[in-house]
């Protein structure tokens, strides 16, 4: 792996990526990052793959803050994509997924890899989703003796992998990180016989009939029993200017970003427990934060609540929405409407951090599955759906409250009920 990432500075970035013969893609990281720490390992199986026809560049945002800045790069990790010395195509930044990194790298260089040769693989229970749910609903059904397959577009994990720390978990010496919670999961499912295939965006299924069918760019999979488990990612800002200062002012991880936010003012945009903590987390770094709420209420536990409205460097504007992101390079302000009154402000920041939801990886389901009008499945309690033999678990299905602990216990019950279903036929 070493002969293929190269090692970037600021005083060899010209050398290495502007004066490069063939296009390259920059990867801006930050250390203790945990969206950085999820993302490399993309990064470097990808580079794997398309090595002969573009370079692949690391640079170390801490020890290159000069080279950074001159480029605009305000948010980790940040992918550039270099042609002929001249940047090109669209900036990366924040929850990079495998499919969006191919994407870009095939815009710059085109589809130059040969598709492999399809593979067919015939298992009792497919699962698509390496996150909690999945890998639970995993341990359990390799441990029954069925041949289990988890499928997932990145890496296993999920969101929590992106995780700093884990507080609240069951049976954890007080916290403990994301990644390593996951990959303990992971582990275990492995030892009992599951098999994992990450990287593998899903393009197609046929869930109806006793055999399952998931196709993705090179296999095709057959199912006895399947398990949704492909979690949600964070909901986008719906305002104007979200997509174009995102990375440049506009953040989803405050963890990964806030630290360059020194004595600057924020505006962190949310009402729940996410908001709530990491407000508290921002004035690690910033002068003020101000949180924008859409309601007169938190949702947040008290714990969180209290701890946002006993600090003196943070502020809440109530019954508000962000309407609008001002700035040139970057964030400057936001335009603010109150719900209740109407009156519109705007308000001076340097930096967004949005936390107002997530949205449910269910698009590719639309249609086959039963759904509610916000795109989760529905399901019983036995975690099926409307399919026989298809099964859903954690944060996909409709609930009232989706943690760690509960997507868990969706996927012990899904495992559980496919085995029976499984041996029923």
């Amino acid at each position: 792996m070493e002969d293929i990432i190269v090692k970037s500075t600021v005083e060899s970035f010209e050398e290495d990526v502007l004066k490069s013969n063939v296009p390259a893609a920059v990867l801006f990281y930050t250390e203790g990052c945990p969206v950085c720490d999820s993302f490399i390992p993309i990064f470097e199986r990808t580079a794997q793959k398309y090595s002969k026809h573009m370079k692949f560049v690391k640079i170390y945002r801490q020890q290159n803050r000069q080279l950074g800045e001159s480029l605009k790069v305000k948010s980790s990790p940040t992918v550039l994509f270099y042609k002929d010395g001249k940047e090109v195509c669209t900036r990366l930044n924040g929850y990079i997924s495998n499919p969006e990194f191919i994407a870009a790298i095939e815009r710059v260089i085109g589809d130059v890899c040969k598709d492999e040769q399809r593979e067919k693989i015939y298992c009792d229970f497919l699962i698509m989703g390496g996150g909690p749910a999945g890998l639970t609903a995993a341990i359990y059904a390799a441990r029954a003796k069925l041949h289990t397959v988890v499928v997932d577009e990145g890496l296993i994990g999920g969101q929590v992998a992106t995780t700093f720390h884990v507080a609240n978990y069951p049976g954890t010496n007080g916290v403990v990180r994301g990644v390593d919670l996951m990959e303990n999961m992971k582990k275990q499912a492995l030892d009992f016989g599951a098999h994992i295939d990450d990287l593998k965006e899903i393009s197609d299924i046929n869930l109806e009939g006793k055999e399952k069918l998931i196709t993705t760019k090179n296999t095709d999979y057959y199912a006895k029993a399947v398990l949704i488990a492909t979690g949600a990612a964070p909901r986008r800002l719906p305002a104007e200017g979200e997509k174009e200062f995102r990375g440049r002012g506009v953040h989803y991880c405050a963890t990964c970003d806030g630290a360059m936010y020194f004595d600057a003012n924020v505006i962190v945009v949310g009402g729940g427990e996410s908001a709530a903590q990491e407000a508290v987390f921002l004035t690690r770094y910033a002068k003020h934060v101000t949180i924008v709420n859409r309601h007169d209420y938190f949702k947040a536990s008290k714990t969180a609540l209290d701890e946002v409205l006993n600090n003196p460097n943070i502020s809440v504007i109530w019954d508000s929405e962000v309407r609008k992101i001002n700035g040139d390079n970057f964030v400057k302000s936001v335009t603010v409407e109150n719900t209740k009154t109407g009156k519109i402000e705007e308000i001076e920041a340097d930096g967004v951090f949005v936390y107002i939801g997530t949205l449910p990886k269910t698009d590719l389901f639309a249609g086959k599955v039963a759904m509610n009008e916000q795109g989760y499945i529905l399901t019983n309690e036995d975690m099926a759906t409307n399919i026989p033999g298809v099964f859903a678990a954690g944060d996909v299905r409709e609930k009232k409250i989706r943690q760690i602990a509960t997507a868990v216990g969706d996927g012990a019950i899904a495992g559980i009920m496919a085995e029976r279903y499984i041996n029923g036929k």
